[in-house]
């Protein structure tokens, strides 16, 4: 019962849009306004600096926070794994935006902070080397995150981390998929 309770709150957690909600209160809609995302990079450029910052340190909390209650919540480590990994989907999914949200990635790094500080090491540098073999962030965080599930159970240990892994980086893939040509120049 603990892991359905941590499951449950993982994704609720991850799913508050806290970048929609702070567009309300500028009388701005971020799902038409901008690129329609609902993240921190949308957010900063219609809302603002601050308002931008604000939901990325909201955004990355949240994975934080939902790594932490779900291990409470479990009393065991796998709780928070799946609270971590739900975390992402329901930043991706939001139930109170009709199923839109963000592309993952401010509470992926929280919830990579909250599991194993290794992870989220790991995952910069397979971001940036991704980045430095192809000059585009949307491919740089599509491959990062495609690699995701490897290192999880490398560094993790067991193959809980394997599916920790998987449950990150699906919803991020399927997010950044469609800007695979995005910001690619060509010659």
């Amino acid at each position: 019962m603990g892991l359905l309770y941590a499951a449950l709150a993982g994704y609720f957690l991850g799913s508050l849009p806290f970048a929609y909600w702070f567009g309300l209160v500028q009388n701005k809609n971020l799902l038409a306004e901008g690129s329609g995302n609902i993240g921190t990079v949308n957010a900063w450029r219609v809302l603002g600096a601050v308002p931008g910052v604000m939901v990325l340190i909201l955004d990355v909390l949240k994975g934080l926070m939902a790594v932490a209650l779900g291990e409470f919540l479990a009393r065991d480590l796998n709780g928070g794994l799946l609270a971590g990994a739900l975390a992402v989907v329901g930043h991706c999914y939001s139930i109170w935006i009709f199923g839109r949200g963000g592309k993952g990635i401010a509470p992926a790094f929280g919830v990579l902070l909250a599991v194993k500080l290794s992870l989220l090491i790991a995952a910069m540098v397979l971001f940036g080397i991704a980045y430095l073999l192809t000059r585009s962030l949307y491919r740089a965080v599509l491959l990062a995150a495609l690699v995701l599930p490897v290192s999880s159970v490398a560094l993790g240990g067991s193959m809980a981390y394997l599916w920790f892994g998987f449950g990150v980086a699906i919803p991020i893939v399927l997010k950044h998929l469609p800007d695979w040509n995005r910001g690619v120049t060509k010659g």
